[in-house]
């Protein structure tokens, strides 16, 4: 490498290798691929910082916040790479994203690599030629306040779910997590589900008739269809006239039943029927503003049924590679070059009529919208067309290219105009027309409206989609598009057709990605550079899975968000989380300090009665486990979330015990009623409770109640040969459930590897005799030929490893059991299994258990000053892993380094004051 280069620092290195097409040989461009460094987890900090100040989060939470750095292990040969062309480069140029993010990978590679020559801060929006040797002369010192508001950020996250996440632990399940904008997005999608599980269904009725002008030449081709709107002066109730309780919420408006509706239908082909009223007005459409992170997921969710992580890294793609501007946007604003760009194209393509006179201009719809950015638009002064892109752009990213192009041409594009026509019409009708409750009416109204476009405008290059309308088309009045005859008032007309019509209401719609990402940008909630991977970890954290493009919460969602809003409601208060965004943006501007900001949330305010969180999760004791993880259903029906999942308990059967069955993912909340429930509970009595399939041989898996206790079994299928006798009869595989397990709460998993024992661990390299781990009339044991040798606990069974099982084998044989070594320190009651919980000297070292679960002291952990809630945290983690069987870990391999080019850098920028550093 060439002395007297310039360096470059971006990202990624697809980025990396476009930018250096654009600069000279003067420059080398190299990425940092991402963050070099982040807060460690407090196991990996060195012993002598464990008993610290930071030993808890990483953090100094007494010292102003500090947070403790390391850079990741998988990053560490990336900086030494970094390092190397740092040294012969005169020049450093840091030209990361433009956003807080952004700003804060810059500032850990000015802490690491420590630069002694001139480092300037280079921004651009968009990977062109133009851009990138426009920034390289144009750039800015580092901000210092960008750095504070994403480290606040990453600050507070460490806070909440190391604080919150425990809780969860203890009362709910193993291995859960809690988190600022996850746990609030989670909340939303409950209580949609709530909503539809209150919902009561109401039937309703109305009458559609055709209608055609009288007299000669009348025909079906020019008719018009109408909906009854009114009975003798009163309105019709429609869908949105009735509660989610399905009563009707005015009094007013005509409850039409089946009877009634048929009756008008009847009576309105026996009627006189004249149009009663025309009314026409002037129709005018604007265009939707160019995208923004947000409003893009949402349209790549309608057109293109693209998920958010996947438009988002399709995006990202097309930005690297120079097609778009930065797609972490919340602005709406274009620049003047591309709404030059934007209305020039529109009047080559679609004509001068199509483009207004003056620019439109947009103005910001987030709660929280920052101005850093343009649009997210086709990058460069002149916009590349579909056509022209598509030799080079293939599938998903080139119909993600074409929507962003359209919708930008479209903004800077004339509106569309039109006209829509009302008609009205009146029914006079026969003496005897009573409805269902012996009503009697006289007359009914129809209605009809219809809107015709006469000029499309943007309409020519893209239209907007829409979200399904829980009322249905029935209820949309607009009529884009459908065309009604040039009809008078007092015009005679014929009646073609009348049916009544049978309706019901319909539940709120469950989110979908594009509307859950819609409603957290209206309350403010998160980033939306965020909410693809908010949308994606609800997913991957068992809260909500998806049931076709709907988002379905788990029973496990329903239990975390009851003990957030019992406990901690402040933490999933949709106005507090969005207040708290509100703040970063704050700090980002300079005008709030982080440390203050972060001493109130944590310790809070005795001043003004202000909870922080460290106080918020002290009194654990008040919170009912057992109550959080009940979700009524009703008639004495309850649905529990346990150890091994959900199931379904209702009180007093045959023998005075609960009955209890299974709730299976294939059953959503909405559908769970108490006859639903019923159905499983006489489904596990009958012939015990199917788990599943196994996947390995597609036989069903039950779990039965045996006359020598509960256990699980497949069961084979029947074949038409007479069964096998003896040795040769085919017998099918079972497994005894282990002390603790439930009957009524035992999974599929748990069920295959109950049913895989006896476990081989290994071979015996000395004798070459098969060391297996099973259960017993005894308890847990190794068997070695005739060998046998106990077990301490049977979650070993699936866990000793054959180093471990060569060692208790060396050891001379015991008869009987060893008597039992004394603990070495003693605690309370485990807030999970509520035994109590011991340190004990094992053959492996100390470890910590409650009787179920044992958890090895970790490195620094020393059982003298072990103190109860590490006991309990060590136990909890051990849960969350699950009986697994150790593997030893692959090596990571270290991806290629990329040939960088050569590239440029002026002053150092103003230094941020340095945390520590490993």
């Amino acid at each position: 490498m060439a002395a007297g280069h310039k360096l470059v620092i971006v990202e990624s290195p697809a980025k990396a290798k476009k930018i250096g097409e654009f600069l000279g040989k003067d420059f080398v461009v190299d990425a940092s691929v991402g963050h070099i460094r982040d807060l460690p987890n407090p196991s990996e900090l060195p012993p002598e910082m464990k008993k610290g100040p930071f030993g808890k989060f990483a953090i100094d939470v007494d010292g102003g916040f500090e947070p403790y750095y390391v850079v990741d292990a998988d990053k560490k040969k990336k900086v030494t790479e970094l390092r190397r062309a740092l040294k012969d480069a005169d020049e450093l140029f840091l030209a990361t994203d433009e956003d807080r993010e952004g700003e804060a990978i810059a500032w850990h590679l000015l802490e690491v690599l420590q630069p002694k020559v001139p480092v300037r801060r280079m921004v651009f929006h968009e990977i062109t030629k133009e851009a990138i040797q426009r920034a390289v002369h144009d750039t800015r010192e580092l901000d210092t306040d960008l750095v504070d508001a994403q480290e606040t950020r990453r600050v507070l996250d460490r806070l909440y779910g190391y604080e919150v996440s425990p809780v969860l632990w203890r009362k709910v399940k193993q291995g859960l997590s809690a988190g600022r904008v996850q746990s609030v997005a989670t909340r939303m999608v409950v209580e949609r589900e709530r909503e539809r599980m209150a919902f009561r269904s109401a039937s309703y009725w109305d009458v559609e008739g055709d209608f055609a002008q009288a007299g000669a030449g009348a025909s079906a081709s020019e008719s018009f269809t109408a909906r009854l709107s009114a009975l003798d002066g009163s309105r019709v109730a429609t869908g949105r006239d009735f509660a989610d309780d399905g009563t009707l919420r005015t009094a007013q408006a005509v409850h039409l039943d089946a009877a009634g509706a048929q009756a008008v239908a009847d009576g309105t082909r026996q009627a006189d029927v004249v149009v009663s009223e025309v009314n026409e007005k002037p129709y005018t459409r604007r265009p939707s503003a160019p995208f923004t992170t947000s409003t893009l997921q949402q349209e790549a969710s309608r057109k293109l049924r693209m998920n958010s992580q996947t438009t988002m890294r399709t995006a990202q793609r097309l930005y690297e590679n120079g097609y778009i501007t930065y797609m972490r946007t919340d602005s709406t604003t274009l620049s003047s070059s591309a709404v030059s760009a934007a209305r020039s194209q529109a009047r080559d393509m679609y004509g001068a009529e199509y483009v207004p006179d003056s620019p439109r201009t947009y103005g910001k719809k987030s709660k929280n919208a920052q101005e850093a950015h343009e649009a997210v638009r086709p990058a460069g002064d002149r916009f590349r067309t579909p056509a022209q892109v598509a030799g080079e752009l293939r599938g998903q990213e080139y119909a993600l290219y074409e929507l962003v192009w359209k919708r930008t041409v479209a903004s800077q594009m004339a509106d569309a105009k039109g006209s829509t026509a009302t008609v009205k019409v009146s029914a006079s009708l026969p003496e005897g027309v009573r409805g269902g409750d012996g009503t009697s009416y006289r007359t009914a109204e129809f209605s009809a409206s219809g809107t015709v476009i006469t000029f499309r405008g943007f309409l020519a290059a893209y239209e907007e989609g829409r979200d399904e309308s829980r009322f249905g088309s029935d209820d949309d009045a607009e009529g884009v598009g459908r065309r009604l005859p040039r009809l008078s008032t007092g015009v005679a007309l014929e009646t073609l057709r009348a049916e009544a019509r049978g309706h019901q209401t319909s539940p709120p719609a469950r989110y979908t990605e594009a509307t859950l990402v819609k409603a957290l940008e209206e309350k403010g909630i998160g980033r939306p550079s965020t909410y693809a991977a908010t949308v994606g970890t609800i997913q991957d954290r068992g809260y909500v899975r998806t049931k076709g493009s709907a988002l379905v919460p788990t029973w496990l969602a329903f239990a975390v968000t009851q003990l957030l809003e019992r406990h901690f409601p402040t933490l999933v208060d949709y106005d507090f989380t969005a207040s708290m965004e509100e703040d970063l943006d704050r700090i980002a501007s300079g005008d709030l300090q982080r440390v203050a900001w972060l001493r109130r949330f944590y310790f809070g305010d005795s001043a003004q009665s202000v909870e922080g969180l460290r106080d918020l999760v002290q009194d654990l004791g008040d919170i009912d486990a057992r109550a959080v993880s009940t979700i009524p259903i009703g008639d004495g029906v309850v649905v529990r979330v346990g150890r091994y999942g959900p199931y379904v308990e209702v009180e007093g059967g045959e023998d005075g015990e609960p009955r209890r069955a299974t709730v299976n993912d294939d059953v959503a909340p909405d559908e769970m009623t108490p006859e639903k429930a019923r159905e499983l509970l006489e489904a596990a009595a009958d012939d015990g409770r199917v788990l599943g399939t196994d996947p390995g041989t597609g036989h069903e898996v039950v779990a039965r109640a045996g006359r020598y206790g509960p256990y699980v079994t497949e069961v084979l299928p029947e074949t038409e040969e007479p069964p096998k006798r003896g040795a040769k009869k085919v017998k099918p595989r079972t497994g005894s459930l282990f002390q603790g397990m439930d009957l009524a709460t035992i999974d599929l998993e748990t069920a295959l590897r109950l049913m895989s024992l006896p476990r081989v661990v290994g071979v015996d390299p000395g004798s070459g005799e098969e060391i297996t781990a099973q259960n017993g009339r005894y308890g847990p044991y190794l068997k070695k030929g005739t060998d046998s040798r106990s077990l301490e606990t049977e979650t070993q069974i699936f866990e000793v490893t054959l180093e471990q099982a060569l060692a208790i084998y060396a050891q001379p044989k015991q008869r009987g059991r060893a008597a039992a070594k004394p603990p070495l320190k003693e605690f309370g009651d485990d807030p999970v299994s509520g035994r109590k919980v011991v340190v004990k000297e094992g053959r492996f070292g100390p470890y910590v258990t409650d009787g179920e679960t044992n958890a090895t002291l970790r490195k620094g952990d020393e059982p003298e000053e072990l103190n109860e809630e590490r006991a309990f945290e060590l136990l909890a983690e051990k849960r969350a892993k699950g009986p697994t069987t150790r593997k030893r870990a692959a090596k990571k391999t270290t991806a290629k380094k990329t040939t960088a080019k050569k590239t440029t850098a002026k002053k150092a920028p103003a230094r941020k004051t340095p945390a520590k550093k490993a």
